[in-house]
């Protein structure tokens, strides 16, 4: 399980990065004194429910952020600097310091990936349930509409969304999580039919149990496990899918950062004169696939029967 507790430690210390980075990386004071003598805290008005309150240009700030420069704040005398005290990763070729960057970016490559996989598993949750609860016709016909999907290229998707939508972290996700429910439609499918056979669906029917209620009492729960799993493996995918799309230009529009726009745009355009533009938001998107890829494996042997006891193995 040490694989299993370096992927919850990684992907805790990026929930706290994205939860808290409007406040790690801003050139807002996080405490500062009102000529009046009155405290304000000017940085958390990026959260609506703490106010949105800000001292004069005559306050004196208390205390300012670990990095104190906005994600968004061009300065190009700054530019292409190499990392060093003032810039711990660097400047970019607009001068933002890459590491507010690297930070702002975490919320929004980390919603994307989360929000796609969990539309992917809700309509794979769905399709596959229907197909594998109600069996014939429908489930031939479901089938069919899976196995299209999985070959329908994503990217020829995107492209045709772009041309309706624009290009934004919303199409992004609609285009990652429309083309990527048909993986966890099978295993719903999957366990589903396996759990028809099983004698206490046959007696929850036997006692009047309607279809709804069996689907939900029984087969959900059934099908869930796995379809959590891939789930959790899709997000590391959909991490990557929003890196691709960003490093062919269908990603998130400046000057919003994500990791794959920070890789995509002006990292490759300045890979030799610059490398620590490409290298950190690269190390950033392995970091959060692996942590995701190793919660995967974790979930797996915790919620497949076959494995539990036997350290990874399947029991005899």
């Amino acid at each position: 399980m040490r694989e299993a507790r370096t992927g919850a430690v990684l992907l805790a210390i990026l929930a706290t990065v994205a939860i808290l980075s409007p406040l790690l990386a801003t050139d807002r004071p996080l405490v500062a004194r009102r000529p009046d003598g009155a405290l304000a805290f000017p940085a958390f008005a990026a959260y609506p429910l703490l106010g949105r309150s800000r001292p004069p240009a005559e306050g004196v700030a208390l205390l300012r952020a670990p990095i104190p420069y906005s994600p968004y704040g061009i300065a190009l005398p700054d530019r292409l600097t190499p990392p060093s005290s003032a810039h711990w990763l660097g400047t970019d070729d607009l001068g933002r310091d890459v590491l507010a960057r690297l930070v702002a970016a975490t919320p929004v490559s980390l919603a994307i990936g989360l929000t796609a996989s969990v539309l992917a598993m809700g309509i794979g949750l769905a399709v596959g349930g229907a197909a594998g609860a109600s069996g014939g016709l429908v489930d031939l016909v479901l089938s069919r509409a899976m196995e299209v999907v999985l070959c329908f290229p994503t990217l020829f998707f995107v492209l045709a969304l772009v041309a309706v939508l624009e290009p934004s972290a919303r199409t992004i996700v609609l285009a990652i999580g429309l083309t990527a429910w048909p993986n966890e439609a099978r295993y719903a499918r999957a366990e589903i039919l396996k759990t028809r056979r099983l004698d206490y669906v046959r007696a929850a029917r036997a006692a009047g149990a309607g279809p709804l209620r069996i689907f939900f009492r029984h087969f959900v729960p059934a099908a869930l496990p796995p379809v959590l799993v891939s789930a959790t493996f899709g997000v590391a995918s959909a991490i990557l899918a929003e890196s691709a799309l960003s490093f062919l230009g269908f990603g998130v529009p400046p000057p919003y950062p994500s990791w794959g726009a920070m890789l995509s745009g002006s990292g490759r355009s300045f890979m030799y004169r610059a490398p620590w533009m490409a290298i950190w938001p690269g190390a950033a998107i392995s970091l959060a696939v692996f942590g995701f890829n190793m919660l995967g494996d974790a979930l797996r042997d915790v919620l497949d029967p076959r494995l539990r006891g036997g350290g990874g193995r399947p029991i005899s």
